[in-house]
């Protein structure tokens, strides 16, 4: 679902998730290792605290895609932060990951807000929404992304050295010491 308000839009996707609510919370806020829901990005933090900072880097580490501040986050319920492509000069927005657990699993929701109208990140954000939520749901459920996904990170690990900007090097973004 996407809704336009003026000068930004909303977009939020939902899905079931068979598993518990703490194997959902571990994929998203995980940091030692790559998030398979996450297009293979690993999250590299100051502290999983409002105000800490975020990055989203290749698994490699030498590539930041994405960089932003916590902003709300209860565990295992609601996971809150700013969120800009690194590529990209487009303004911020707001990322919002929310679990409830139910009966049979948990009912995740991912809605990203305040989203410039007609920008590149914004139409990432509403293509990259749904592949999020569907990976998320297969990696908790099986245990991996789909065939095809396994194959999109592939061609992401070999191509990514050669089609990824300097300005995405992690140099260029640094935690805060």
């Amino acid at each position: 679902m996407v809704e336009k308000a003026g000068e930004t839009e909303t977009a939020v996707f939902k899905i079931h998730i068979k598993g518990s609510v703490n194997d959902v919370w571990r994929e998203i806020t995980k940091t030692h290792e790559v998030q398979k829901a996450m297009f293979d990005s690993q999250l590299h933090t100051d502290g999983l605290v409002p105000g800490g900072v975020v990055c989203m880097r290749s698994a490699d580490g030498k590539y930041t895609a994405v960089v932003g501040k916590i902003l709300q986050i209860e565990e295992p319920r609601i996971f809150s932060q700013t969120f800009r492509f690194t590529t990209y000069d487009d303004p911020e927005c707001i990322i919002t990951y929310e679990l409830e657990s139910v009966d049979g699993g948990v009912d995740f929701t991912l809605t990203c807000t305040n989203m410039a109208v007609g920008t590149k990140s914004t139409k990432q954000m509403k293509q990259g929404g749904n592949h999020i939520v569907k990976t998320l749901k297969a990696v908790v459920e099986t245990g991996k992304p789909s065939f095809g996904v396994r194959m999109l990170y592939g061609m992401f690990k070999l191509l990514g050295p050669l089609m990824s900007p300097k300005k995405a090097l992690s140099e260029n973004w640094p935690l805060p010491s």
